[in-house]
């Protein structure tokens, strides 16, 4: 008999874990889609049940991960008050993902050079990288619209603000920053409600 829908989920997500592991252990060394079935104690037809190659699963791996990060901070901005706090939610959480250990591990991994060298890594970072950039520009559309964003231009600064998170993530996630994580994302808000015409006073 075919294996259940709930069976089949459950090799999906043993693969995928097996795969971080050995990234993880072996620092982004080179993977094999032998090695990854030996830790996941499946079988090569369970893996050609969810991937067409090694390649196809690195893209699975970082478009799970990256989409689950995009709808956290798409959930904490939608629910903020007001777009300056929607900002602040966006910029703070995601310099927050960094201190975490887990989730850092995961991060490193999926920039490693295995990953990087997968066909079609490209495209899905890029795909990743322009749904960031919309929903940011989203937030500052509705500053303003608000009036709190008044030298706002939405599509152009949510670019420019994604690259200046970007960096500073980046610092953290590989630990060469000088400040924490905290103190970046403040500097960073500083820096985004100066640029787009956010009086002091009324920033939370």
């Amino acid at each position: 008999m075919p294996p259940s829908a709930v069976s089949q989920a459950s090799e999906r997500t043993k693969i995928m874990e097996a795969a971080y592991r050995i990234l993880a252990e072996n620092e982004g060394a080179a993977i094999s889609i032998a090695g990854v079935l030996s830790a996941a104690e499946l079988s090569t037809r369970a893996f050609y049940r969810h991937f067409d190659s090694k390649d196809g699963l690195l893209l699975a791996m970082f478009r799970q991960d990256a989409d689950r990060v995009l709808a956290e901070l798409q959930t904490a901005a939608a629910t903020a008050a007001t777009a300056t706090e929607a900002l602040r939610a966006w910029i703070g959480g995601m310099l927050r993902l960094t201190g975490d250990p887990r989730r850092r591990r995961r991060a490193l991994v999926l920039d490693s050079a295995e990953v990087n060298r997968a066909k079609g890594y490209r495209a899905e970072r890029a795909r990743y990288e322009a749904a960031e950039v919309a929903a940011l520009a989203q937030i500052l559309h509705r500053g303003h619209a608000e009036g709190s964003f008044p030298l706002a231009r939405p599509a152009a600064d949510a670019a420019y603000i994604r690259a200046a998170l970007h960096q500073a993530v980046s610092e953290q996630l590989t630990q060469s920053a000088a400040i924490g994580a905290d103190e970046a994302a403040e500097r960073l808000l500083d820096f985004s409600f100066r640029a787009l015409g956010v009086p002091a006073s009324a920033r939370p």
